[in-house]
């Protein structure tokens, strides 16, 4: 189980159009743009996950000896199998940003991809990089991607502004790494930093499974006979403990109820009946990398993603339910993603914001504002921890943009 199951999640971030979903085939072989809007568009909209294997070759030196491949692509012989690893694309559209915080939370480790045939920092390259430290996911690689559309001279300029871009910052120690995605140049010296600067974090097992939801799906296609329907789908990270096949789980905050006037949340209880992960079926998951919990829920409320956002664990051990959030705060100096940065006023009494805690992602109204703390009144309820990190946007020129974060008291 654990040589098949990923052990650890890695990001793909970025500006949009630098090469996230290229360089996710390259390394898995499978693209993530599946959504029918996304083909249309060509670009991610929602999260995406691919697996891979990365293997190590006995008789061949560093760095070819590293490959997505169980047989070594220069010697023929057979690698050693160092670890499986699932990658979460994450969309690089401005208009995205509350997708890719709330990725960033199933994230143990990021590459950061830049492309060499354009000025660094673009205005998503310094929002995706402020959310990475908001969530701490702080092991990265950067990739300077595209360098086969540059001469060298404009590859070393561009180097140059990717070291002046990082410093300072939670990424200023990481390895920069050139490749060409699309050619699947340099691919092995990327694989080798990634095992060198990213590593598996300790997982506990012994503690009460906990899951954060990231997306949910019906898979049944239209004209399914009703013997063969399959209840809903839920795809996200166990963080913690461990699952089977046949547990009871809760699904929190559950299902909305109106009553005379009045809203509520029910947990939805239901049954694991598979486990996916890592191309796999299995009879139990440990903690780390992506899975997808077959149950024997309804698939009407799993389509669409309508349960990503959730929390996940065994009936009763689940975080409480918030309704309202006091935090402290921790504001940015200037507002990332504008070509000119502005500055970060104040949370006010009475402002509307944006709150991305884990995967979940909801509005609320600011109740009390002071210097250091404020506390504020959700629209949907959060499953939270004392202490957990809430990443805080503010609608800016009709885009909600990340000034900052908090910790829940």
């Amino acid at each position: 189980m654990e040589k098949k199951q990923p052990e650890i999640n890695i990001g793909m971030v970025g500006h949009v159009d630098h090469g996230k979903t290229t360089l996710t085939q390259a390394l898995s072989g499978k693209w993530t743009d599946e959504h029918s809007e996304e083909l249309k568009r060509g670009i991610s909209i929602k999260l995406g996950y691919a697996d891979a294997g990365f293997y190590k070759c006995s008789h061949c030196p560093e760095p070819q000896c590293y490959s997505t491949s169980e047989i070594c692509p220069y010697c023929k012989e057979k690698g050693e199998l160092l670890r499986r690893v699932s990658f979460v694309d994450a969309p690089g559209h401005e208009t995205l940003m509350a997708v890719v915080i709330s990725g960033a939370a199933i994230m143990d480790g990021a590459l950061l991809l830049i492309a060499a045939n354009e000025i660094c920092p673009q205005p998503q390259t310094k929002e995706h990089l402020m959310a990475l430290n908001i969530t701490r996911s702080q092991n990265m690689v950067i990739v300077q991607n595209k360098i086969d559309l540059v001469t060298e001279e404009e590859a070393l300029d561009n180097l140059q502004q990717i070291r002046h871009f990082i410093q300072g910052t939670v990424a200023k120690d990481a390895p920069i790494i050139p490749i060409s995605a699309h050619h699947e140049s340099n691919i092995d010296v990327l694989i080798q930093a990634i095992e060198e600067r990213i590593p598996t974090p300790h997982r506990d097992s012994s503690k009460d499974p906990l899951i954060y939801s990231a997306r949910s799906f019906d898979v049944n296609k239209p004209g399914f006979p009703s013997e063969k329907l399959k209840g809903g789908v839920i795809g996200g990270m166990l963080k913690q403990g461990t699952l089977s096949i046949g547990d009871d789980i809760e699904i929190c905050p559950g299902r909305k109820i109106e009553e005379h006037g009045k809203v509520r949340y029910e947990p939805i209880i239901t049954t694991i009946s598979t486990i996916f992960t890592g191309g796999e079926l299995v009879q139990k998951a440990s903690p780390g990398g992506l899975l997808a919990l077959g149950t024997s829920l309804d698939p009407s409320l799993t389509k669409a993603d309508s349960l990503s956002g959730k929390v996940i664990g065994k009936i009763g051990s689940l975080p409480p339910l918030r309704d309202s959030l006091q935090m402290g705060i921790h504001l940015l100096s200037r507002v990332v993603g504008f070509e000119d940065e502005k500055i970060v006023e104040p949370i006010k009494t009475n402002e509307m914001l944006m709150l991305t805690v884990g995967t979940a992602t909801t509005v609320g109204i600011v109740q009390s504002a002071r210097k250091d703390d404020f506390e504020i009144q959700l629209k949907m309820p959060v499953c939270a921890t004392e202490n957990q990190r809430v990443a805080i946007s503010r609608r800016i020129g009709g885009r909600w943009r990340l000034i900052g974060y908090g910790e829940i008291k």
